[in-house]
């Protein structure tokens, strides 16, 4: 029940960390349906997790749900270890927790900027660390990060948020640099705009504007950043990284003047 349009992934294990929430889950499912086993990592959605894992084993791949909270640096090294020792072996770490609210720069506190640099930046920081651990002693595997087009446009109210998507891409080209000789590699996917329920209500103008201003004129959908995953996760992309990957719809190409 895979999808022959995807690399085969049968063999390999990847985590995908906040993978409770909508691109998350698109991430591991196109991930299972590459063959892969997937850990599916939530924090406060047992129920969500447990219904991913299901949907995921269905489609006649393997799956596990583990919990952790990511603000924590030693439930990052334990989610990271478990899930190695789940299949022996980790090949990729998705690192796509994170958090972003909207509030204008002028009212921020340093608590408010932590409470969205901290989770965005820390999580991927640790998970990687571990996962170089865990990645080196068996002949090396891939780590993405999913970052935003906002690490490189800002966006009004989201300073912190994109601060923290910023540092990510940097973060990934420097562990590209450090760890490529281990046959890691670790590249960034950076979405635009992702579908999900709600948001024509959570923002009915702005979701009318990106369709009208995209030059395919649509928004994404969480698979797609699940393509663009599997892909760097695949041998297909063996000679990237330090890359980052745009799925945007070509919203980065458009002119704002």
């Amino acid at each position: 029940m895979g999808d022959p349009t995807l690399p085969d992934l049968t063999g390999h294990t990847v985590l995908v960390t906040g993978a409770s929430g909508t691109v998350g889950g698109g991430i591991a499912w196109r991930f299972a349906l590459a063959g892969a086993a997937v850990v599916v990592h939530y924090r406060s959605r047992p129920d969500r997790a447990e219904e991913l894992v299901e949907r995921v084993r269905g489609c006649g791949a393997r799956a596990l749900a583990l919990r952790a909270d990511l603000t924590d640096e030693t439930e990052c090294r334990r989610l990271v270890r478990e899930s190695a020792s789940w299949t022996g072996r980790l090949t990729a770490l998705v690192n796509n927790a994170g958090v972003q609210p909207v509030q204008p720069l002028e009212d921020m506190s340093v608590a408010d900027w932590r409470q969205v640099v901290d989770p965005n930046m820390v999580s991927a920081f640790a998970c990687t660390q571990a996962a170089v651990e865990a990645m080196r002693t068996t002949g090396g595997g891939s780590i993405t990060h999913i970052a935003s087009i906002e690490g490189s446009r800002p966006a009004r109210g989201h300073a912190h948020y994109c601060a923290s998507k910023a540092a990510l891409i940097m973060h990934a080209r420097s562990a590209a640099l450090e760890h490529g000789h281990l046959g890691i590699r670790v590249n960034t996917v950076s979405p635009g705009l992702i579908d999900r329920p709600g948001l024509e209500a959570d923002w009915p103008d702005g979701a009318r504007r990106w369709d009208r201003a995209a030059p395919l004129r649509c928004r994404g959908q969480a698979e797609d950043v699940g393509n663009a995953c599997v892909f760097l996760a695949s041998p297909m992309a063996k000679w990237l990284t330090g890359h980052d990957l745009v799925v945007d719809g070509g919203m980065s190409c458009a002119p704002t003047w």
